[in-house]
């Protein structure tokens, strides 16, 4: 039910490198083209830790973090014709592009210069309510729960992109093992491609969680992998792994860098990169990336592992996060009354 009063709970970042803090609110309303959507669930990425962290330039300030937003249309602007009142819906990181430029034009909209980011440029989801605009929202597979389906909206995106890069190789390996590599993992075992998961150096847990996903080897991120692999999806935003991954991939092998940040990546001998070897970059999404990626999701079927907070306890999810301590996806549920005002 909506908050009679017009207002609601946001946790809201003022500047960069602060701890984001509870605010009351106005609701805010929808325009012409927009949703207004009651928040169920919205995970926490690391591109938010990015953005509160003040690795991302220029972001909209104050702004209210979060891209992996589910929740029910609670009301439509003039314009919308494609959505209705109570439907549930998903809104993800791309939130708007111009739609005339080069990039627009040819199928590229995740390159579109124009672009409006959600939880960066344009207000996210840690909060009750928010608005998107209805053209870049999805409908959720029925199959999954509001905590389940909100890491698919970015940690599954990104991943399914990264590794539509990958073409048909066999061996792949992941850098990281996070939210984005336990989606990923499953649908290379679906596909029956072969994992191989690499971690921070002497993670267990998380050695033993990529076992449970499928991995077909798991070891630390320095240590050479038991079979050379045909391609590796980097998500640690890490520049030193970048050289590791370009020697464990063969001749012809691609490295693909799956997040928007990542640090200085340190000079390295042609020789690792000779022989026709491949490093490329995975921006943003496509609206096509994610109607094929939110058909596929429920055939593998992906189950997806979250840790759920209350919104007050976003910046312990972050600190989780930054830390390398969450197993999955942290996942924050809007609490009516949660009134932490930290």
């Amino acid at each position: 039910m909506q908050n009679q009063n017009g207002l609601m709970q946001a946790m809201v970042l003022d500047a960069p490198r602060e701890k984001v803090r509870m605010r009351c609110i106005p609701r805010p309303r929808p325009g012409p083209d927009q949703l207004l959507i009651e928040i169920a669930a919205c995970a926490v990425c690391r591109t938010d830790l990015h953005v509160v962290d003040g690795e991302l330039p220029h972001p909209k300030l104050p702004i209210i973090p979060g891209h992996e937003i589910v929740g029910r249309v609670i009301a439509c602007g003039a314009d919308v014709r494609d959505f209705a009142l109570g439907e549930r819906i998903g809104i993800p990181w791309l939130g708007w592009t111009c739609g005339h430029c080069r990039y627009c034009l040819n199928g590229q909209e995740n390159l579109c210069p124009n672009a409006r980011f959600t939880g960066y440029q344009i207000d996210g989801g840690y909060a009750e309510y928010t608005v998107a605009d209805a053209r870049y929202c999805f409908r959720i597979p029925d199959r999954y729960s509001d905590s389940e389906a909100a890491p698919l909206l970015c940690a599954g995106l990104i991943g399914y992109r990264a590794l539509k890069m990958t073409g048909n190789a066999t061996r792949v390996g992941i850098y990281g093992f996070g939210a984005a590599a336990h989606i990923v993992a499953q649908i290379l075992h679906y596909q029956g491609r072969k994992l191989f998961a690499f971690t921070r150096p002497g993670d267990a847990t998380a050695q033993e969680f990529a076992h449970k996903m499928g991995a077909a080897w798991a070891g630390s991120s320095d240590t050479v992998p038991p079979e050379e692999l045909d391609a590796a999806i980097i998500f640690a935003p890490v520049g030193a792994l970048v050289p590791i991954a370009l020697r464990a991939v063969c001749p012809g092998g691609i490295v693909v860098c799956g997040g928007i940040h990542m640090s200085d990546i340190p000079a390295f001998p042609y020789d690792i990169l000779w022989r026709e070897k491949r490093l490329v970059s995975v921006a943003n999404l496509t609206r096509q990336d994610g109607e094929e990626f939110l058909k596929l999701a429920p055939q593998v079927p992906i189950h997806v592992t979250t840790e759920s907070f209350p919104l007050s306890e976003v910046n312990t999810a972050l600190t989780r996060l930054r830390e390398g301590k969450l197993t999955g996806a942290a996942v924050l549920i809007p609490k009516k009354g949660d009134v932490s005002l930290s």
